[in-house]
């Protein structure tokens, strides 16, 4: 009876352990999908072609996976877009009587990393997404169907307490142009740009908020004269934070202050100041905002006529300066941008939820020479609909002032609807 007892148990133990023992090594599975409808509406300028309007069904999907084991994991991941309906410019097919809506069709790797993570050091190596700060300077430009990411080694220490040191060596950035980079006279959208790059931050959280000091240098190793104009040194702080004024009211606030100037091959001896300022007050439901920011413009800039301004040719730049994505380069005048905004928040609706509306009024102009390039308003709607799913749907109108100020300036009007799914 003992010897049946002892086998008994020592099954019993072994079927115990097996699940311990399968759960050294887990799989997580990574699947995100977006069904998205673009529409762009220009006018201006620009002289008369067959097309004023672009209508862009485009269907992007990731897949993959991510092994881990302890400290260690590995992470492979796929990327495709398709375009179910392509009257549109994608800046790399060739389309050019259409406006652009960078979307481009794709198949490609787009992470496939080796990290090693414990509370106080995480270790990336190979190619990553990076998002740093609020992705001003640099970030994985995720509103695009093919987002940015970047072959490189990224360290981050956390051992001592409130502090926190960011570093990261990237020799090449996976741009959204993907495998079609560079083709049918798009040099200057290749599909990825080599270098040798530094993004270092160091950050302090206080209890009115965290404080950031940065160092970005960006080295774009290519042999096109609007590439190596990128290349540039900042150097930077940052302040942001938010504290309780009452049980239903929130103040935020955020500043930030840098200094660019050339760096590597770049051609144009040139050096340009950022500036930003927000405030933010949430009452109950309701969200007030209101901003400035600048992006500085050298008059004097030797190598280039008319003056050049501070660039981020890493950043997610949909985020800043209007949806209507007039100003992902700096106009050579530099730019000021002074924005308020209101969002409401319905924590519930049904099942659903939360549902966020919300509107923003963008005022922008030169730096120095006082021109104003136009008035931008933008509305969005978005619905968390379950665990999985998310609708989103916004609209962004530009309105330019005057004679054409700088590039492709023109009246544009653009409009989304989309799905989101993540497993």
């Amino acid at each position: 009876m003992r010897k049946t007892a002892m086998l008994l148990s020592a099954s019993a133990l072994g079927s115990a352990a097996a699940p311990v023992l399968a759960q050294e090594v887990t799989f997580k599975p990574i699947i995100d999908a977006r069904l998205r409808y673009e529409m762009v509406e220009q006018d201006g300028p620009l002289p008369l072609v067959k097309d004023r309007e672009a209508n862009a069904v485009t269907m992007r999907m990731r897949a993959g996976g991510e092994l881990s084991k302890g400290p260690f994991a590995f992470l492979a991941e796929a990327e495709g877009t398709l375009a179910i309906n392509e009257d549109y410019n994608s800046g790399v097919n060739g389309k050019a009587l259409y406006p652009i809506v960078p979307d481009p069709e794709t198949v490609e790797v787009n992470r496939v990393q080796l990290q090693y993570r414990t509370k106080p050091l995480i270790v990336t190596l190979g190619r990553q997404r990076i998002n740093l700060d609020d992705q001003r300077f640099v970030g994985s430009v995720a509103w695009r169907q093919n987002e940015q990411t970047f072959d490189a080694l990224r360290v981050e220490y956390m051992g001592v307490k409130n502090l926190k040191v960011d570093v990261t060596y990237a020799i090449s950035a996976r741009t959204i142009w993907g495998i079609d980079g560079g083709k049918f006279g798009s040099i200057n959208r290749p599909t990825n740009i080599d270098g040798d790059n530094v993004f270092a931050n160091i950050s302090y959280k206080t209890p009115f908020g965290t404080l950031t000091g940065f160092a970005y240098l960006v080295d774009q190793d290519e042999a096109v004269p609007a590439l190596l104009r990128n290349s540039s040194q900042t150097y930077g702080a940052r302040f942001a934070g938010a504290v309780p004024i009452s049980g239903k009211v929130k103040l935020s606030y955020l500043a930030s202050y840098a200094r660019q100037s050339d760096y590597a091959k770049n051609p144009v001896d040139y050096a340009a100041d950022f500036a930003t300022a927000e405030l933010g007050l949430e009452v109950a439901a309701f969200k007030l905002t209101a901003g400035y920011e600048l992006l500085g413009s050298d008059q004097n800039a030797t190598g280039i006529a008319g003056g050049f301004a501070f660039q981020t040719p890493f950043a997610t730049l949909h985020k800043f300066n209007g949806w209507a994505d007039k100003f992902l380069t700096t106009p050579g005048t530099g730019l000021q941008d002074q924005y308020a905004g209101i969002a409401y928040t319905v924590p519930e609706i049904g099942k659903a939820g939360p549902l966020v509306a919300s509107f923003t009024f963008h005022r922008l102009s030169s730096d120095r020479q006082s021109i104003h390039y136009g008035d931008e308003y933008n509305a969005q709607v978005t619905l968390k609909i379950n665990k999985h799913l998310s609708a989103l749907v916004k609209y962004a109108d530009y309105n330019r002032q005057g004679i054409a100020s700088f590039a492709g300036d023109a009246d544009t009007r653009k409009f989304w609807a989309q799905i989101d799914y993540a497993l």
